[in-house]
């Protein structure tokens, strides 16, 4: 908290001063201008490839302009965070006071996760950053009506190369929709998920984002650092992409349990930018702000965790090749010891067998003690939730009792982890519940009607 107060003292002001756009026959490339005055200056980018044989001048496009100032709206908040410096000053482009509203909501949600693991309490949405921008931006207005998508519509699916993006995928196949994949900086886990769809290598966009070696150096020397809302990057930049390749659609697959706290009694949500709040916004954003663009929707929304994982659990051509484990993103593998690795093995446990689980991630995780503690994390022992991307409590808890009774009918001993959450009174605790989830549908989402029975009919056969 001193050093929050302290660094806001000493770099008052964060500018955001341009962008540059340059293109060629095969790719746009963008480079974005921060300054943190008195410290450094930053120069992240992003690279889109284009469409074989796009004739099309990209600077010259209003509103492709628009969304390029957009994603460095998104993309100035690691920098920012730096210093939190307290006056945010953006000389890129234009925006009015409504939309000034709006990204301090995103940044102060975005950031709340960085906010409680720094120990910094006083920041409030009015009050821990004031942006100014010289130029105005007007509205106007583009009615998209959902209910007319068809099985001819061009869908963009962003990959991340977990499980919920190939549920997307297959789904998706079931309405004859096309599909395109949407990858930020490839890895093995994203591209061959892409091929485990079947999808060919012109569906496959790749864009390459580039991180600032001076935001990496100060990080290092003990400046402000934590997580950012990474979603609402993938939100702007597939806006981008789905423009330059004349798609319409962009099909998420976060569910309805990002919507959860992962601090118990808080709105604290590592999950912020994949929850429905931020998709309703940010479906808003793009409705007002860049009219055109293409729509933006979760096809997972009505879905819970344990039903994407057990629709994944049929799905056995992903099962070599998906990787959801952000300690081992690096080298596109499981460590086997992070909260990630542990919920994937628990919730994919009711559905598979042992050898099935053991063998996608190289060794059985419930025979190890050392993960106690992470396990009294994701099943509610401890209230603080880890602080990734995992289910809910509730889906956690049940996936941990259909198994323990799945083993025991079959007469086998439970692995340690097993044993140790029901000797601690959680398996009685969360046994009578029975699935509440198998059956669950959220009806709080943006699907179009034809999707919406779509997912629904997939619910079904789930039960």
């Amino acid at each position: 908290m001193e050093k929050y107060q302290s660094l806001r003292r000493e770099y008052p002001r964060f500018y955001y001063k341009s962008y540059v756009l340059w293109e060629d026959e095969k790719e746009v490339r963008l480079t974005y201008h921060f300054e943190i005055q008195g410290l450094s200056s930053f120069a992240p980018s992003w690279r889109f490839p284009k469409a074989l044989g796009d004739k099309a001048r990209w600077r010259d496009d209003v509103l492709f302009q628009k969304m390029a100032f957009s994603l460095g709206m998104v993309e100035l908040v690691s920098y920012w965070k730096i210093t939190c410096s307290p006056h945010v000053i953006v000389e890129a482009g234009g925006l009015n006071g409504e939309q000034i509203h709006w990204w301090k909501d995103l940044y102060f949600n975005g950031l709340g996760e960085f906010f409680y693991v720094n120990g910094i309490r006083e920041a409030e949405p009015d009050d821990f950053m004031d942006i100014t921008c010289q130029a105005n931006e007007d509205s106007a207005v583009l009615s998209f009506d959902p209910r007319t998508f068809s099985s001819s519509e061009k869908v963009l699916v962003p990959i991340g190369g977990g499980k919920d993006s190939a549920v997307t995928l297959e789904l998706l196949k079931k309405s004859g929709a096309s599909l395109w994949a949407y990858i930020i900086n490839p890895r093995g886990a994203t591209v061959k998920t892409a091929e485990a769809a079947g999808l060919p290598g012109d569906r496959v966009i790749k864009a390459g984002r580039t991180l600032d070696k001076n935001m990496l150096e100060l990080n290092k020397q003990g400046f402000l650092n934590g997580h950012t809302p990474f979603s609402a990057l993938v939100a702007f930049s597939s806006l981008i992409a789905a423009r330059m390749h004349g798609l319409s659609w962009i099909a998420l697959s976060n569910e309805s349990s990002a919507n959860e706290s992962t601090v118990a009694g808080s709105t604290v949500n590592h999950q912020y930018s994949k929850s429905f709040k931020f998709e309703m916004d940010f479906h808003q954003y793009r409705e007002k702000w860049l009219p055109g663009s293409a729509y933006y929707f979760s096809l997972l929304r009505p879905l819970s965790e344990f039903q994407i994982a057990k629709f994944f659990a049929g799905q056995k051509q992903y099962h070599p090749v998906f990787r959801s484990c952000n300690a081992g993103s690096k080298t596109d593998s499981w460590c086997g010891h992070c909260p990630k690795c542990l919920f994937v093995y628990l919730i994919l446990s009711p559905f598979l067998e042992e050898s099935e689980v053991e063998a996608i991630f190289g060794r059985n995780m419930l025979e190890d003690a050392s993960l106690i503690s992470l396990l009294e994390k994701l099943t509610g022992i401890q209230e603080e939730k880890p602080f990734e991307c995992v289910g809910s409590r509730d889906e956690i808890n049940t996936a941990a009792v259909l198994t323990i009774d799945h083993m025991e009918s079959e007469g086998k001993k439970l692995p340690v982890l097993l044993s140790y959450y029901k000797e601690s009174g959680l398996y009685e605790e969360n046994k009578p519940k029975g699935d509440p989830f198998s059956a669950y549908f959220d009806e709080e989402n943006l699907l179009p009607g034809p999707l919406k029975e779509l997912v629904r009919k997939a619910c079904a056969s789930l039960e």
